[in-house]
Order: structure tokens, then sequence, then C-alpha cells
């Protein structure tokens, strides 16, 4: 309550106050979103190695534009052989 009681007697605070709420809100939001994605790792113990798991058609930016993938022939020999 004393946050509000201040925001009223000082009423140029109102934008700033706005203005971090909305950065803040909107800094734990994109760390919401990058947790979810499969190239953050938090448990290595479970999956010790979970790029294996990547699909590559699925694209893993925020933004993707005309990207398309190919496979690198050497690597996959490379990943053949190591199974």
């Amino acid at each position: 309550m004393n946050l509000f009681q201040l925001l009223m007697k000082k009423k140029e605070l109102i934008p700033l106050a706005v203005i971090m709420t909305a950065a803040a809100c909107g800094a734990l939001s994109f760390a919401l979103y990058s947790l979810k994605k499969t190239d953050v790792i938090i448990d290595r113990k479970r999956n010790p190695e979970p790029w294996e798991n990547v699909d590559p058609n699925v694209p893993r930016k925020l933004i993707t534009i005309n990207q398309q993938w190919k496979p690198i022939e050497e690597l996959q020999k490379a990943r053949r052989a190591s199974r």
C-alpha cells in the first residue's frame, strides 16, 4: 500500500513505474520462453547429450527468414561411424 500512496503523491513517477514493470515482465517472459527451448540445458544428468534429439527441420530462433537445412555429409558419416 505504501507504493501506491507514493505514486499518488508524486504522479511523475507513474510512467517510470509502468515502464519498469513492463521491462521486468518482458525479461521474465523471455527467460521462461528460453527455458522451453531444447538448446537450453537445465538437467545434464537425465539427458547428457540433448543436441542429439534436436530436430533440424524445426526452427530454433525467434525469427527465421528463408532458412533451409541441408545435412553435411561428412558429419553424417562420422555420426554413423560412431554409433
